[in-house]
């Protein structure tokens, strides 16, 4: 669950186009099948790394499924996004292990490094920076997440070292 859900204010943000065509063989597989909600977002979410309005609409008239029931879902559970997200997802365990090591620390240093603020992305679409409620892994507080790899026992210095490296990996 991230700490900071609902923002102050909606930010406008330029949503991509997105071919509806892949959307169709989830579709096929979960049309007609009881519970099929949730995997349908998983699925398009896979698919466009967020949930573009337009695959609610499609999802919805292809199924039958309530855009309402669907959005509720998607607003509901922390893994459903709403808007694009940059190449790697930088997420900040601020947890009480996590907290009490200093992990605002790390976000802060982060924020200053990528030039953004929490639960924003980065100009070049390459990160985005999230603070989350918890990760998992107290023995290696503090904690940040990139993608599916676990970086532990951290200092604000070394989350701006980890992230300048796949920064220049990127460049490569």
């Amino acid at each position: 669950m991230r700490i900071r859900r609902i923002p102050g204010e909606m930010e406008k943000v330029d949503l991509p186009d997105v071919d509806l065509s892949l959307i169709d063989p989830i579709i096929k597989k979960y049309k007609n099948k009881r519970g099929n909600l949730i995997p349908l977002l998983q699925g398009a979410q896979d698919l466009y790394g967020f949930l573009p309005p337009q695959a609610f609409e499609k999802i919805s008239n292809d199924t039958g499924l309530n855009l309402s029931d669907m959005y509720g879902v998607a607003t509901f559970y922390a893994q459903f996004r709403l808007n694009p997200v940059g190449k790697h997802v930088v997420k900040v365990c601020h947890g009480t292990a996590c907290h009490v090591q200093n992990a605002g620390t790390i976000t802060d240093s982060l924020k200053e490094a990528l030039k953004v603020d929490d639960g924003a992305t980065t100009e070049d679409g390459l990160f985005t920076l999230e603070s989350v409620a918890c990760l998992g892994c107290c023995s290696l507080a503090p904690v940040m997440m990139i993608d599916n790899e676990t970086y532990g026992n951290l200092s604000g210095k070394d989350a701006v070292k980890i992230v300048k490296e796949i920064k220049i990996s990127e460049s490569n």
